[in-house]
Order: structure tokens, then C-alpha cells, then sequence
């Protein structure tokens, strides 16, 4: 992974004004994700779990204090 500097967002003056293709891919993708949502069930609740987020989602696994990346 590099650590390049991030370009700052360009402000709204600035952008180039969107084509229509783009402007149809934008509302599907926008229509997709609220059909993802509609359909998602939430996760059930895991007895003697571990407090936080989901380890294995965001990278990180810790046990007995020790982190790891995996």
C-alpha cells in the first residue's frame, strides 16, 4: 500500500458538469444500494461475543491483547 497524498476534493465550481450516462449510472447505483438495504437482514445477536465492531470485517483480529492484521 503506498501512502500517496490524497487530492482534495474539487470544489462544486469547479467540476465538470456530468453526462447523462453518468447521470443514469449514478441512479442505478443509488436504486441498487436502496434494494440492498430493503433486502438486509440484520446480523443476529451473538451471545459471548466480542464488543465492537466485526474483526474479520475491518482487517483486525485481537486476541488476549495482541492485534493482527491478516
Amino acid at each position: 500500500m503506498t501512502d500517496a497524498p490524497q487530492r482534495p476534493a474539487a470544489p462544486e465550481a469547479q467540476r465538470k458538469p456530468l453526462s447523462d450516462a453518468a447521470k443514469r449510472a449514478l441512479a442505478e447505483a443509488e436504486a441498487r444500494r436502496q434494494a440492498a438495504d430493503a433486502t438486509r437482514t440484520p446480523l443476529p445477536k451473538e451471545i459471548n461475543g466480542r464488543d465492537g465492531p466485526e474483526p474479520v470485517r475491518y482487517g483486525d483480529w485481537e486476541v488476549g491483547g495482541i492485534a493482527s492484521d491478516f
